[in-house]
């Protein structure tokens, strides 16, 4: 028996229109289609007409679920995942399903889309030829390491922060980093799509004046590295 293929589709970040034309042909097609929250899928999948069969794929049932599609899929059934925005995996579940069904020779078929990650680097005005994504700071065990390491770092930084560890965030960043240059993209692709841009010390003071709400993305401008010059006539 032909074994089924497996579909990562990426979805939008906020803004419903923001998804392929692949990828809603994906979603009416498969035989299932995993979600991080039903109720958070459902406005998309209705939009757009997809009346495929849909079953909850979060955090805390993500074994149980990986070994049910897997199950399915060595039956010949095809399944795709979402999550409840942008690619699966990245901050969300589905790591280890992939992984399970890439050692079963299951063909797996990554479906590009939305970004906050690559929507907030480009709109930060930051270089944009090297760049790490970090995910989220550590919120208290290894969070001072994670900022030292940061340091020296010579590329744009990107990471993801909630909106109640904002202010704590700026003041970390800027005890640790200095007042380094700062972009923070806020509700991306959607009606109050915001970027803030400036010093961290500029930033820390207007979030401190404006409660944040919503997503949170931060880019980082990498600090550059000061040239030591060197006296070739120095005597050793």
């Amino acid at each position: 028996m032909e074994k089924g293929k497996l579909y990562i589709v990426a979805t939008p970040i906020g803004n419903l229109e923001d998804i392929t034309f692949r990828a809603v042909e994906i979603l009416k097609n498969v035989d299932v289609i995993g979600v991080e929250d039903t109720r958070h899928s459902a406005p998309l999948l209705k939009k757009y007409g997809i009346s495929t069969p849909t079953i909850s794929f979060y955090e805390y049932n993500e074994m149980k679920r990986s070994e049910e599609f897997l199950s399915q899929l060595k039956q010949g059934k095809n399944i795709a995942i979402i999550s409840d925005a942008g690619t699966p995996t990245v901050s969300d579940p589905g790591y280890r399903l992939i992984s399970e069904a890439a050692k079963l020779d299951i063909k797996i078929v990554p479906i590009p889309g939305a970004s906050s990650v690559l929507t907030a680097l480009v709109g930060s005005g930051f270089p944009t030829d090297r760049f790490i994504f970090e995910g989220f700071l550590p919120k208290k065990k290894g969070r001072q390491t994670r900022l030292e390491e940061w340091k020296n770092e010579q590329r744009t930084i990107i990471f993801f922060e909630s909106p109640h560890r904002v202010e704590k965030t700026l003041e970390d960043c800027l005890e640790h980093l200095g007042d380094r240059e700062l972009s923070i993209g806020r509700e991306m692709t959607k009606m109050f799509e915001e970027f803030h841009r400036g010093r961290i010390s500029e930033l820390l003071e207007y979030f401190s004046n404006e409660k944040p709400r919503g997503e949170f993305v931060f880019v980082l401008k990498a600090e550059k590295k000061k040239k030591v010059k060197v006296n070739k006539y120095a005597k050793e």
